[in-house]
């Protein structure tokens, strides 16, 4: 079997059968098959050939036959019925049903049958990709519905795990509700958007002004409404490594390239300024920064934000800055916002309640446009349209602001000594850097760890193939590093929502599964 004309007939089928990458990964999954990101990627450039029980399942998905995909010269005789060309200079394999009913298709005929029309998913999602939802989560899915519990450790939503609305919050919307049936503004309500600047203010966010404040279904459809509204083809964003993986998604939905650079783990995850500077281009528009961070749970110093500061002034970039997780800060530390020393230079700061509030579900967030906004007149005109364009945001969530910024905050009694998100802080960190292969830095903010593998130590090879085989041996439900655009396969993020007695019941099935473990290649 020759390794190119594997790879040339593999990618000829997979765009007859308008396929890509990741849709064999997840085919494989659902199917159990063990393939992963890296297996795939070797196969289409030619790297390597796949065993046979992969290359079955190749051939099967994608209705080809197995012995044309492997390339034998036996099986590329002309096709009888369309004398199609394959990519590779070959034709279809003759007498092969599936790749001539895929061929015939253009034709709309089988036989003089119309075929059904089929509608696949647009291109600009080939590159885009969300593992926080993605094919391990996919597996948990199925295995819950053959009635299998899994322990959820893959996604921050407070609410499984006790943590419950604040009465105040949840009584002011009730009262409030009769008042919030119609649209708002398209920004948002006058009352939510005055709470925010003014919490803004506090912050010592610059020349901000309550046309400045646009409220969204949570901050995720303002991250996609930011890189709609500004990247071009061809145009770059810098964004951490690892990432909170929607900014990179929409980014490349949008028609542009995101540009990772490291944040570094020796230095506590802090974002490596070189690095940054390495990274930009003419292309380059504006620079994102997750702080505090998911998925280390790093809080980044008021000294690494100037240097941030400084090379966004040099180089004359819009910062985006998501600080969702600024009120769930530990050990006495403070949040700055990078906005607050940036009063030249156009920024956008994120954030909302999801978190902080611990009502993830009611979909309440916002964007503050701060500093040079002079620089950004046009693109804010494009911001506003696509706002409109929404009509508003979840009223009754927004009624709720003023309440939720104002007054006593109840996150605070969870970050202090003693609180709960503080404990299992402390707990998930120690209980993770006492099995033999497994280092952290230890989280100051938000309710994530992102901890190291050793992988040599493991054989890993595929991080993704990881979390499906913990998943599989012991029921639990972890995201991998690559799916936080995290390149080496030795990390993976872990919620430590639930309260010390479910971690302690997961951490020792963890440590467990760390003690046989080794990836079979």
């Amino acid at each position: 079997m020759s390794k190119e004309n594997f790879a040339l007939r593999l990618k000829a089928s997979m765009a007859q059968q308008g396929k890509k990458q990741v849709d064999l990964i997840r085919a494989a999954s659902e199917q159990g098959v063990k393939l992963g990101k890296s297996h795939i990627s070797q196969y289409v450039s030619g790297k390597t050939l796949p065993r046979p029980d992969i290359l079955h399942f190749l051939a099967d998905t994608l209705q080809v036959d197995e012995n044309w995909l492997r390339g034998d010269e036996s099986s590329s005789e002309t096709a009888s019925s369309t004398g199609s060309a394959g990519a590779d200079g070959g034709n279809a394999p003759a007498g092969n049903p599936k790749q001539n009913s895929q061929i015939n298709f253009r034709n709309n005929t089988i036989t003089g049958e119309r075929q059904m029309r089929t509608f696949k998913k647009s291109s600009k999602l080939d590159n885009v990709l969300y593992d926080v939802r993605g094919p391990v989560v996919d597996e948990a899915a199925r295995m819950e519905e053959s009635g299998t519990q899994i322990l959820k450790l893959n996604i921050g939503n407070p609410a499984p795990f006790g943590f419950r609305t604040p009465d105040e919050v949840i009584y002011d919307m009730r009262q409030q509700l009769t008042e919030c049936e119609g649209y708002s503004h398209a920004q948002g309500l006058f009352s939510a958007r005055k709470a925010i600047m003014q919490y803004a203010q506090l912050k010592g966010i610059p020349n901000i002004a309550i046309e400045d404040i646009y409220t969204g279904n949570g901050v995720s459809e303002l991250i996609n409404i930011c890189m709609s509204a500004l990247l071009d083809d061809g145009d770059e964003i810098l964004i951490p490594s690892p990432d909170y993986p929607l900014w990179t998604a929409c980014a490349t939905l949008a028609g542009g390239k995101a540009v990772h650079y490291i944040c570094d783990e020796q230095s506590e995850w802090y974002p490596d300024i070189e690095d940054i500077r390495r990274k930009i281009t003419d292309h380059t528009k504006a620079i994102v920064i997750i702080n505090p961070n998911n998925p280390t749970g790093a809080l980044y110093p008021k000294e690494v934000l100037q240097k941030i500061v400084d090379v966004a002034r040099e180089h004359q970039l819009i910062i985006f800055s998501d600080e969702i997780y600024d009120r769930l800060v530990m050990d006495e530390e403070e949040h700055i916002s990078i906005a607050s020393l940036a009063p030249d230079l156009f920024c956008i700061t994120f954030s909302g309640l999801s978190k902080s509030h611990m009502i993830a579900g009611f979909r309440i967030g916002w964007m503050i446009l701060s500093g040079n906004k002079k620089a950004a007149k046009d693109y804010i005109e494009g911001l506003k349209m696509l706002s409109n364009m929404r009509l508003c945001s979840n009223v009754p969530a927004q009624s709720i602001v003023q309440t939720a910024l104002g007054g006593h905050q109840s996150v605070r009694g969870y970050i202090e000594p003693g609180g709960r998100i503080r404990e299992q802080r402390d707990y998930i960190y120690k209980a993770l850097t006492d099995i033999p292969g497994i280092s952290a830095v230890k989280p100051k903010a938000a309710f994530y760890i992102f901890p190291k593998i050793d992988v040599k130590k493991f054989n890993i090879t595929d991080d993704e193939q990881f979390a499906l085989d913990l998943l599989r041996d012991k029921k639990i439900l972890l995201i991998h590093g690559g799916g936080f655009n995290w390149e080496q396969p030795d990390h993976f993020r872990v919620v430590y929502l639930p309260r010390i007695e479910v971690l302690k019941e997961a951490m020792g099935k963890i440590a467990d599964f760390f003690s046989y473990y080794k990836q079979q290649l």
